[in-house]
């Protein structure tokens, strides 16, 4: 059976709730990595997750903000948490799993967003965003033998096609020549694949997020590619499917990001 991955920033579990239970009735992914929970730990909805068959559950929240989890129906042998700048952020939780008798590690982030002005040294939220990417860089498609799954909110659309105009965004935060070169270099120290890209060319373009500023985001499109999966190449190999849930941002009070969903045949 295929192994499948699903990454979803969610803008408030509990606010949303329902629609992570209706999305895992309907797509029962293996593993479902939620970031900007939004709510401390024991405020996490666990058992409404284990009643889906989640009983796997690593969550790292924060009061208010940011926060991430990963639900699974397998087992985890080990999770840790990192925190990234020593900024005290719940923005980062891995665990590694068992598929098909072999170990994968994953990795679930949620990049800072860096405020509205691109200039560190006038932004402190974009100064933090950029030493986050950097010290990113240390993780490895590759960790101790173990094969990884980057997945998550980056907050970073690297590539022209990845945003609905790449000329009108190159100095809107996000899209900027100094965050797509760092998340790029990110990228190849890592020795990652980009499974969106993988499956979809970059000539196309292809977003997760649309912002709930437009009065019709449908009509409209402007949307960036702000959430990402990223894999070993060894993984990647294996990936047989990819789906990028657009319809999922017109939903009954929906998150301004739509899920997407990796599957890879892991036997």
């Amino acid at each position: 059976m295929p192994l499948s991955i699903a990454t979803w920033n969610i803008n408030s579990v509990r606010l949303r709730q329902s629609l992570v239970e209706e999305f895992l009735d309907e797509y029962q992914p293996d593993l479902l990595c939620l970031q900007e929970i939004k709510c401390q730990n024991d405020q996490f909805p666990e058992k409404a997750f284990r009643k889906k068959g989640y009983e796997h559950q690593a969550v790292k929240g924060q009061k208010g903000y940011h926060g991430v989890a990963i639900l699974s129906k397998r087992p985890f042998s080990q999770t840790h948490s990192r925190d990234f700048c020593n900024m005290g952020d719940s923005r980062h939780i891995s665990a590694v799993f068992e598929a098909d008798g072999s170990p994968v590690r994953l990795h679930n982030f949620y990049v800072p967003a860096g405020g509205d002005e691109p200039d560190p040294k006038k932004n402190p939220k974009f100064d933090h965003k950029l030493r986050f990417v950097d010290e990113m860089e240390a993780v490895s498609a590759i960790e101790d033998d173990i094969p990884s799954v980057l997945v998550g909110d980056l907050n970073i659309a690297p590539l022209e096609n990845d945003v609905w105009s790449h000329k009108q965004l190159l100095k809107i935060v996000s899209h900027t020549p100094v965050e797509t070169e760092g998340l790029t270099r990110t990228f190849n120290k890592g020795g990652w694949t980009d499974l969106i890209r993988q499956k979809i060319p970059p000539e196309e373009k292809i977003y997760t997020w649309w912002s709930y500023r437009a009065r019709d985001w449908e009509a409209s499109d402007r949307g960036r590619r702000l959430d990402h999966i990223w894999a070993a190449p060894q993984l990647a190999e294996r990936m047989t499917d990819l789906k990028v849930l657009k319809h999922a941002r017109g939903w009954e009070k929906p998150s301004d990001h739509v899920p997407v969903i990796v599957e890879l045949d892991l036997t």
